[in-house]
């Protein structure tokens, strides 16, 4: 069965499940942050659920495609080891499976967030593209617009 699914979900039909399948959920965040969609689906445990079974399905392939698991850890002794490891399509979709997973997680936190304080939708919606894209940069500018609406400036919440 296992080879069945292998079969059907490569790395590239997975790699296009994924970003089509965001999509979706970066717009509903955006356009409908407060909806029971949102709640059920994004700021609950279903998708965390759903990218921890794709991250472990992909990273299994790429432990049975390895030569050697243990190679995985030398991407810490230099920027080529990385360079080499993210040539592998595989191991660049866990690194994806990440990026997107963590980014969707701060744009719900961030939507959450901004309807708590009151943000504005418009300033709100452009913070959540900018995670959506760069991640770390739309989240400092949405703490920045954030002062302005709470009034107060805290370093953590």
């Amino acid at each position: 069965m296992l080879i069945n699914l292998q079969n059907y979900f490569t790395v590239d039909v997975v790699y296009l499940w994924l970003n089509f399948g965001v999509l979706p959920l970066w717009l509903a965040l955006i356009f409908f942050p407060n909806s029971r969609m949102v709640k059920i689906f994004i700021a609950s445990i279903f998708m965390p659920i759903v990218f921890s079974v794709t991250y472990a399905y992909i990273t299994y392939i790429f432990i049975i495609q390895s030569d050697s698991i243990f190679e995985i850890s030398n991407f810490y002794f230099g920027i080529d080891n990385l360079y080499s490891l993210l040539s592998d399509e595989t191991f660049l979709l866990i690194f994806w499976i990440h990026f997107i997973s963590l980014n969707l997680f701060l744009g719900s936190w961030t939507s959450r967030d901004a309807t708590k304080y009151g943000v504005s939708k418009v300033f709100t919606g452009f913070c959540l593209i900018l995670i959506y894209l760069t991640g770390p940069l739309g989240l400092v500018l949405y703490w920045l617009i954030r002062i302005f609406y709470s009034k107060k400036f805290d370093l953590y919440d």
